[in-house]
């Protein structure tokens, strides 16, 4: 290396890479649909090795958390999201009288239906009805679930997408036999609950 080359480097030194700044946040979403759809399947699925769960008898409902790695839609900060995942039993029953207990601070809906019964597809407007009436308006990912491949399927694309324009939603057709879509669904609804609660002029909050 020449003299020339050295105070070349001190005058131009090489581009420094970008550092993100590192940001922890918690957020809860609850997942509904009627039973039999597939729902708790899902979480196990979802859960794999970092599964760390518990059912809550006295409110028929089963908690899990799971840590996501995100960026901010700013590019800012790296995300470390603690997505608390709260289970509510399908019964109708545990819907009317646990509805304020379990939706209350909810950031996300993960609505599950089955695809081989439209039914629990229909069934979707009931429960997010009760979701909003405590949340308000949150984001919503819609999991369009297969438990056994040999069924005949109800829900067809037309199907799905007047759910996504009603909503808003994405949605994923997700395999809790195979794990198909299993950690994608999740993610999508990471991305958009960090979407909803980033402010343009202040940043994520606290």
């Amino acid at each position: 290396m020449t003299i020339d080359d050295v105070l070349d480097s001190r005058t131009n030194p090489p581009p420094m890479s970008t550092i993100v700044e590192s940001k922890h946040i918690r957020t809860k979403v609850c997942m509904v649909g009627e039973s039999g759809t597939g729902k708790t399947d899902l979480i196990r699925r979802f859960m794999q090795c970092f599964f760390d769960d518990r059912y809550i008898q006295t409110l028929g409902t089963m908690v899990s958390k799971r840590e996501l790695i995100s960026t901010s839609p700013d590019g800012i900060h790296e995300l470390k999201i603690d997505m608390v995942i709260w289970d509510i039993l399908g019964e109708q029953r545990f819907r009317v009288l646990l509805k304020e207990e379990y939706f209350r601070g909810a950031r996300g809906i993960l609505a599950v239906c089955d695809v081989a019964r439209k039914k629990t597809l229909d069934d979707l407007d009931s429960w997010i009805g009760g979701v909003q009436s405590v949340t308000g308006k949150i984001p919503i990912v819609l999991a369009i679930n297969s438990r056994d491949r040999s069924a005949p399927e109800e829900v067809n694309e037309s199907d799905a997408k007047r759910f996504s324009t009603t909503y808003g939603a994405p949605y994923f057709y997700t395999s809790s036999e195979t794990g198909e879509n299993v950690d994608a669904v999740f993610n999508a609804l990471g991305t958009r609950v960090v979407e909803n609660r980033f402010d343009k002029t202040r940043g994520l909050p606290p």
